[in-house]
């Protein structure tokens, strides 16, 4: 019998939303920089527009009908990323704090307020 404790399933939060400017740290796509298209939390693997592309092969279909290899986006762990501080352009690390009472995300490096 599962226990409805096991059922909730603990997401840790992850310093990478959507949207947010982020530079490679390791790997093939090393310093490259690009936007975050979409998170994965179950994983902890973001796709980064621009970064690890793979090639698709499709068979013909109605909304592909010549079919073929197309260049796709594939996931990138996130401890991979680190976030673009908005004033400086340069990478910096994430902090949590209250502001007016609500919990907003702040750029380390500069103290300015992500988005």
């Amino acid at each position: 019998m599962k226990n409805s404790n096991q059922s909730k399933r603990f997401r840790p939060k992850y310093h990478v939303k959507k949207g947010d400017t982020v530079k490679v740290l390791s790997g093939n796509d090393k310093g490259k920089e690009g936007r975050v298209l979409h998170v994965d939390t179950k994983t902890g693997r973001a796709i980064v527009e621009g970064i690890r592309i793979m090639k698709h092969h499709t068979k013909p279909s109605a909304t592909n009908p010549q079919g073929g290899i197309i260049p796709k986006e594939a996931l990138i762990p996130i401890c991979k990323l680190m976030v673009i501080d908005p004033s400086t352009g340069k990478p910096s690390r994430v902090g949590r704090k209250i502001e007016d009472g609500n919990l907003v995300r702040y750029a380390k490096k500069s103290g300015e307020v992500l988005n």
